[in-house]
């Protein structure tokens, strides 16, 4: 796919699945995906942290066969040396990484998200040429080291309006809360935890799309 095919998958997302293995009850980042799949989520996020970019790569090289099977995109968090090696389909973009413009450079065809805390952040990505922005953290959240302060729902109203790209939303979301961010305006939820920390992770992510879509079905 080129950008502009992965672009349109890409705003027919609902549920936005990220990785943390050591966040999975003993399951590995394989069997993770494998049940998102089967719940029907159309992405997911590879995401870890502290492993070696070797490990990292054998890992995505894995996920790109089987996302490609099950037609959903692959992003990979802050490489876009792993993205671009392994064929995913984007990489995800923190405050700290690689600019957008730089990875843009060497990356034109792939999906570039980017992290945001704040409006002047968010703006500042989308006029960097970043495809997604995220608005996170939401509410507290214990998957981010030194986290900054939770934005709360109601940072999802005050900025998601003022952008034009599609955006996601994150941080200590989970299915007792998402309502919350439904009603600020969130139409692409992404989640740790709040799926691979449940008993069923099939069954998870078939609630969460149900709920995101019948949210929307009956509100628009």
């Amino acid at each position: 796919m080129n950008r502009k095919e992965r672009l349109v998958k890409l705003k027919a997302i609902d549920i936005y699945p990220v990785t943390c293995q050591e966040l999975s009850e003993g399951r590995t980042n394989l069997e993770v995906l494998e049940a998102v799949l089967a719940g029907g989520a159309k992405i997911i996020q590879l995401r870890e942290k502290h492993w070696d970019k070797k490990d990292l790569y054998e890992l995505a090289i894995e996920f790109r066969k089987r996302t490609r099977s099950q037609h959903a995109l692959l992003i990979i968090n802050d490489h876009v040396d792993v993205a671009l090696a392994a064929g995913a389909d984007g990489v995800h973009l923190g405050q700290e990484d690689l600019p957008i413009g730089a990875a843009r450079k060497i990356a034109p065809e792939l999906i570039i998200g980017a992290s945001s805390h704040n409006l002047t952040e968010a703006l500042k990505a989308e006029q960097d040429g970043a495809d997604y922005v995220n608005i996170g953290p939401i509410f507290p959240t214990k998957t981010k080291a030194n986290t900054v302060r939770f934005l709360g729902p109601e940072a999802i109203g005050e900025i998601g309006p003022q952008l034009t790209v599609p955006f996601t939303t994150m941080g200590g979301i989970h299915p007792d809360n998402i309502d919350r961010v439904l009603e600020a305006g969130a139409r692409c939820v992404a989640m740790i935890t709040g799926i691979t920390r449940a008993a069923d992770i099939t069954a998870r992510v078939r609630r969460l799309r149900k709920t995101i879509t019948d949210y929307y079905d009956s509100s628009h």
